[in-house]
């Protein structure tokens, strides 16, 4: 991402003429400060000689270290690397304390762990070229100078057969009593041995997980009539597989055709629905497409495939590799011997200028395709545009409609002059004065695809907006407020409770089942100038962190924002409630 946004701020630099032009969303920072505006005679641009980011690896510790370790990383770039930073965390805190800066290979660095207490650390290596750009790796160990059982991080979410292993230090073995690892229903006190060990500082062994659920998992120790214990709490094991139907896309299909399932895993959430097609009465399957996301549906070209009967199947996959595999579909004909034509969907909410795309084939050839739109419960289509070539499509200039709900359609005339409509698109036009804009987030934290102290999230609404209306008093310089981080499923949101900023779906898993988390934070706002428009950008820091149990998302996703109608422009508008959608490539946001 901080590749991305100097590529962008050179582009922007590279543009500016008489006023400075701001670009926003694509993950484009702004400053935290209060910035109105600025102007320019002149600029001058200097392409740079490197924009790809160095690579650096941070040797694994192990789960224990004593006494004075040396702690290695290997970094490398396509220029020249000009120092590797080694620093050291509190697992969890953020707050990262430099250890030492080499400059050159090999990248070694002494810390001597007596200095701090024993628990759990985060270790980070930070590499840097010589044109700036980072990059950084991090693990996890324990610092144990003192006699002390570590249990293996077993991980958020388990299935199956797993192993798990834990250690004791600094103790004879001949004053070790009981060494064992259990597991309990999360939150209970009644401990089920998973194995156990006499006279060893080392366990480990095959853990043949329960039934899905929420459990404990504790390294116990008694040493010389004293116990020790070191416990991973609500590890989310997850042997149910996910539900899975295909719907019925039809009895004839041609040209390119939605394929919809119906998918749902309440546990661990749903990784992938894949969607494959077999000659009908053979066993030999082959993909046709792989949805990511809810509404779990994509788009199926059935000129690629030869006429004739199919059936079709779909495979649910969880996040914890269960899996699950619908119903046949059977004896779906496929015949492009017909006029075929398709509407691609632009999106619930749309503004601005919007680009339509539709698929068309025909036997006779395609004379013409009309893009077209009306009015939802209208009867009377509107011709957007009309082309006779591939891709067949164009851009809808939004703002000369009336906000609202609205139908689309493309409309096919072949060579010969006959008609074909396409199914019906629906779409909301939303240009209000004042709405969302975008969404983007930015990686502050030890641990990518986790939320942590240290990370960003970035609002744009479309004009500038009444600071006071975000929260009471406010003038846009730094406030302290709290942000929520709460279970959703494999849609978690993210709140900010005492504002008016409304709410953000992450499209992924990131707190564990039934929890919520809340970060202390700060806010600024700015506003900013994007072609010749003012717009306000609140950008939101996470700092400490409140209760356990957030975990790493397991995929990459696209935040949805649903903004709150009490936020005013300083003209008094209400804000609209339309959601905006993270724009940008498709990442682990935190």
């Amino acid at each position: 991402m901080k590749l991305l946004l100097r590529l962008l701020t050179a582009v922007a630099a590279a543009l500016v003429a008489c006023t400075s032009v701001h670009l926003l969303g694509s993950g484009v920072g702004f400053s935290g400060a209060t910035w109105v505006s600025s102007t320019s005679s002149r600029a001058t641009v200097s392409a740079a000689r490197d924009w790809t980011p160095p690579t650096v690896s941070l040797s694994d510790p192990g789960p224990g270290i004593s006494g004075t370790v040396t702690l290695a990383a290997a970094a490398s770039d396509n220029v020249a690397v000009h120092d590797v930073r080694f620093q050291y965390s509190v697992s969890g805190s953020g707050a990262w304390t430099g250890l030492c800066t080499v400059t050159a290979a090999p990248y070694t660095c002494s810390w001597n762990t007596t200095a701090v207490a024993d628990g759990a650390y985060d270790l980070r290596a930070v590499a840097t070229d010589t044109s700036g750009y980072t990059a950084s790796s991090v693990a996890s160990t324990q610092v144990v100078n003192t006699l002390r059982v570590v249990l293996t991080n077993p991980g958020d979410l388990l299935h199956g057969a797993t192993t798990v292993s834990a250690r004791i230090y600094n103790t004879p073995l001949s004053l070790l009593t009981t060494f064992e690892i259990d597991s309990a229903p999360a939150g209970g006190t009644k401990w089920t041995p998973i194995c156990a060990s006499v006279l060893a500082s080392t366990l480990s062994c095959s853990w043949n997980t329960p039934a899905t659920g929420s459990y404990d998992v504790r390294a116990y120790a008694v040493v010389n009539g004293t116990s020790y214990t070191d416990t991973a709490t609500d590890v989310l094991v997850d042997n149910t597989a996910p539900t899975v139907s295909l719907t019925n896309p039809g009895s004839t299909l041609s040209g390119v055709v939605t394929l919809a399932t119906t998918a749902t895993d309440a546990d661990s959430g749903l990784v992938s629905v894949e969607v494959q097609y077999a000659r009908a009465g053979t066993s030999t399957w082959t993909d046709v497409c792989t949805a990511t996301a809810a509404p779990w549906s994509c788009r199926w070209n059935t000129t690629t495939v030869a006429g004739g009967s199919y059936d079709l199947r779909a495979i649910a996959v969880d996040n914890a590799g269960n899996s699950a595999t619908s119903a046949l579909v059977r004896g779906i004909t496929v015949d492009n011997t017909v006029n075929s034509v398709s509407l691609n969907d632009p999106g619930a909410y749309l503004s601005g200028a919007v680009v339509l795309t539709a698929n068309a084939a025909s036997t006779n050839g395609v004379g013409s395709v009309q893009v077209q739109q009306r009015p939802a419960g209208s009867t009377t289509y509107t011709t957007i545009c009309t082309t006779g070539t591939s891709p067949y499509g164009c851009t809808w200039d939004t703002t000369k409609v009336a906000n609202g709900a609205y139908e689309l359609r493309a409309f096919l005339t072949d060579a010969k002059g006959n008609t074909l409509a396409s199914a019906v698109v629906s779409t909301t036009v939303d240009n209000s004065p004042l709405r969302a804009v975008d969404v983007q987030t930015t990686n502050g934290g030890s641990i990518v695809g986790r939320v942590q102290p240290g990370d960003t999230v970035q609002l744009t609404w479309s004009t500038t907006v009444q600071t006071t209306s975000v929260a009471s008093g406010w003038d846009g310089s730094s406030r302290s407020i709290t942000v929520q981080l709460s279970d959703n499923g494999m849609n978690d949101t993210l709140g900010f409770p005492g504002t008016n900023l409304g709410t953000l779906a992450l499209g992924q898993n990131y707190v564990k089942k039934a929890k919520t988390v809340t970060f202390a934070a700060t806010t600024t706002a700015a506003t900013v100038t994007a072609s010749g428009v003012q717009r306000s950008v609140v950008t939101v820091t996470l700092g400490a962190q409140t209760g356990g149990g957030t975990v790493t998302a397991p995929g990459a996703a696209t935040i949805v924002w649903t903004p709150s109608s009490l936020l005013t422009s300083l003209a008094g508008v209400a804000c609209s409630t339309s959601p905006a959608t993270e724009s940008g490539t498709t990442d682990k946001d935190f």
